[in-house]
């Protein structure tokens, strides 16, 4: 569809029916002086996208930078910052924004140093349709009707799955938390190219179907993009892909072939990197000459350029054809693991896990509900209590660098080990406890992210958080030469760097609860996706079974720096009493015990103290403060007035009773209460009598020898002490009638407990 549109440009419209909702893709209507624009809608949701392509940079790699802006106008919300506007990019923003650029990456041209840009800008969000599958569909888009030498299209869609077990093509927003299975795939028409998926313990047949599914609308999706570009498309910029001399080529293979074979088979990592350092060296200066000679940055260029051809050549053929990888293991072989727990004594949870030469220390921080991440973003979801943060720093690898905010990477591989725990963590009901794990790279050397995925269940066993299952984590790789290749477990980071795909999968001994597949070439085939999914279930299984051994389930007691959360009910109608006056009485209670209250509306009431000494006696308090009183209960409690036949004993907030003068020494009764007791005075006492109709309860002393050993039905008969209760009515009735001490003691007692 096509119309004009201002300053008499036209615009185009294609459309197609995914999942029974219309996706459109338009362009030629809004950011007309990008390289590309589109305009992507589902719904209510509608997402700008824009490529652009700037200067020639002289560098060696893609200068291609992926933003998405959020907009908080989008879903009608002002930012909650304080200067009231979006910041930086937020964790959504910034996952949204890995999943455009790592599908796409791959495909630009050899040789393209324009410096490019990907910005998507949700301009309007419905809550229904999820923008970051339409941003995805539009990046595409929008490359495709550029000037951008990129050569094609590539689709997004989302798969869930509802109780049945069936799939749902672009689930609703909505839909998504309770999915068993949040499946986002990209790909273009030949192959699928990148999977980022979370799940409740779901089987590798099923994930295989479900990406089955997935490209076959992902096809579709791509057709109106080459319908779009076909409409509305510019001329594609030339770009002259780096050529090998092949000259330089083969003297550098002739001469330093051999040696570079044997530098790129030591197994450690930093000693082949300095043993293939040394033989680069050693041919810059054989085949360039010296560096003051005419000519020499031409010749060093074509130099490296030839020798970085040659080492992957090598490694990959020694890999696919010859069956042999760089640190000498079989291609379903895992590096030796190592785990120790409690390694860092005054957290609340630890665990050293160790594999290879990538080494992950995670530690666990229990914390209150009040102290759960509040979101800020456009999506449906306001808060989390379990979180994972992720931290590379440079030492990892042997280098100096700067340290700083978290990296996108960081912010990635942190979800992803967030993801993979989400299926195991118990529920607020059971754990009523806000999680925060840290994992930090110590040494790295391929698949640190899984390492922090079995880091993190190890320390949450560790800290006595009572997770489902444990969950472990492997990288899978692939190396494919023509029609042979190899599906590696476990991968180093050499093999990471020169394979054809990074196949991360983590998972219980059940089934798979976090995934995220990026693959490089086009050649991947549904039965290599198989094997990879078989070959990590296996791996996976032997990684739990060397962490059982050193923890097999939760610790039964939390640490003992660990903070106590205990939740009791109380009734909804002692809510108000707890709280107090302008919270008088929890705020009092939370200082006394120092702890702190949180009360829900159903009369949840969740105590966090430091100790779990001060936790149970802060239970105990409350706990006697909103339970009805009966026969038996015992008390300590202050006298808050005394009176001419008795003293008033305040047993609760809000709640007194009466010890009368014959009770309040055992075995005599005294000239006045005040000869034996005063206000202030702690006493431990025992509810006698319960009179609900006068609102009178009745007490003696706890240690009187009179009532030892009665039950609730002795003691209701036994009652204050014989003659205690006629007397009492009797004062009270004479003072009430003679306007007497007794009914103005009562009168201003009641007075001043209100």
């Amino acid at each position: 569809m096509s119309d004009i549109s201002a300053y008499g440009a036209q615009a185009h419209r294609v459309s197609v029916e995914v999942g029974g909702t219309e996706i459109s893709i338009e362009t030629g209507k809004l950011a007309k002086q990008a390289s590309g624009a589109v305009v992507v809608r589902a719904g209510d949701t509608v997402v700008l996208c824009t490529a652009t392509a700037g200067n020639v940079r002289d560098v060696d790699f893609l200068p291609l930078t992926v933003d998405v802006e959020e907009r908080m106008y989008a879903a009608g919300k002002i930012p909650g910052s304080f200067f009231k506007r979006e910041g930086r990019a937020g964790e959504k923003g910034t996952l949204t924004a890995r999943m455009i650029d790592r599908p796409l990456r791959p495909l630009f041209p050899k040789g393209w140093r324009r410096e490019t840009q990907l910005i998507a800008i949700p301009i309007s969000v419905d809550h229904v349709n999820p923008y970051d599958v339409l941003a995805m569909n539009g990046a595409s888009a929008a490359l495709m009707v550029s000037d951008i030498p990129f050569p094609m299209p590539v689709g997004a869609v989302r798969i869930g799955q509802d109780e049945d077990g069936s799939f749902i093509v672009n689930p609703d927003e909505a839909w998504i938390p309770d999915s068993p299975l949040d499946l986002v795939v990209a790909g273009t028409e030949e192959a699928i190219l990148m999977v980022e998926a979370g799940a409740r313990e779901v089987s590798e047949a099923e994930i295989l179907d479900a990406l089955d599914i997935a490209h076959g609308e992902i096809k579709r999706l791509c057709e109106i993009q080459r319908e779009l570009q076909r409409l509305s498309g510019k001329p594609k910029a030339e770009v002259e892909e780096p050529q090998v001399d092949s000259e330089t080529y083969e003297r550098l293979k002739e001469r330093f072939g051999a040696a570079l074979d044997d530098a790129t088979q030591v197994a450690d990592k930093l000693e082949r990197q300095e043993a293939t350092d040394r033989v680069e060296q050693e041919a810059l200066a054989v085949l360039a000459g010296e560096p003051e000679s005419e000519g020499y940055l031409e010749r060093s260029q074509a130099v490296r350029l030839a020798f970085d051809k040659l080492e992957k050549e090598i490694i990959r053929r020694r890999i696919a054809v010859d069956k042999k990888r760089p640190d000498g293991r079989a291609a379903d072989e895992i590096r030796p693991i190592s785990i120790e727990v409690g390694v860092a004594p005054r957290t609340h949870g630890s665990a050293l896990f160790t594999r290879g030469q990538t080494q992950a220390l995670s530690v666990v921080a229990l914390g209150t509900t009040r102290e759960e991440m509040r979101l800020d973003t456009l999506g449906l979801l306001t808060s989390k209590r379990y979180f994972h943060h992720y931290n590379f720093p440079p030492f990892s690898v042997g280098e100096a660098g700067r340290l700083g905010a978290p990296k996108r990477r960081d912010i990635g591989h942190g979800a992803l080990a967030e993801r993979a725990l989400v299926p195991v963590v118990p529920s607020q009901d059971e754990f009523p406890y806000t999680i925060r794990v840290v994992s930090d790279i110590l040494e790295s050397n391929g698949s640190s992210s899984m390492a922090s995925v079995c880091g993190s269940s190890l320390s949450l066993m560790d800290a006595g958080v009572p997770i489902k299952r444990p969950v472990a984590g492997i990288a899978m790789g692939l190396i494919k030469e023509g029609d042979d290749y190899i599906v590696l477990s476990d991968i180093a980071g050499v093999e990471d760097h020169l394979g054809d795909m990074d196949f991360k999968v983590a998972g219980t001994e059940r089934g798979i609860t976090a995934l995220q597949m990026d693959i490089k070439i086009s050649g991947v085939t549904f039965d290599i996706l198989r094997d990879a999914l078989a070959q990590a279930k296996a791996g996976r299984k032997f990684i739990l079974d060397k962490m059982a051994q050193v923890i097999e389930r939760p610790r039964e007691q939390l640490s003992q720096f660990a903070p106590r959360i205990t939740s009791i009910q109380i009734d909804v109608d002692k809510i108000g009493m707890l709280i107090g006056k302008g919270g008088e009485t929890i705020r009092t209670l939370s200082e006394e015990y120092e702890a702190q209250i949180d009360v829900e509306d159903d009369g949840t009431v969740l105590i966090y103290a430091q100790t779990g000494e001060q936790g149970d006696a802060l239970v105990e308090r409350i706990r006697s403060m909103t339970k009805e009183v009966e026969v038996g209960d015992e008390f300590t409690g202050k006298v808050v007035k005394t009176t001419t036949f008795g003293a008033f004993v305040e047993l609760s907030k809000g709640t007194d009773g009466l010890l009368h003068i014959s009770n309040i020494k055992p075995g005599e009764r005294p000239a006045s209460v005040e000869d034996v007791l005063s206000r202030g005075d702690e006493l431990r006492v025992k509810v006698v009598e319960v009179d609900k109709e006068r609102g009178r309860i009745g007490l003696r002393l706890a240690d009187d020898p009179e009532i030892q050993g009665k039950s609730p039905a002795e003691l209701a008969e036994l009652g204050t002490g014989d003659g205690a209760q006629r007397r009492e009515r009797g004062e009270r009735r004479n003072g009430d009638r003679r306007g007497g001490r007794g009914g103005r003691d009562r009168a201003d007692h009641r007075r001043d407990r209100r």
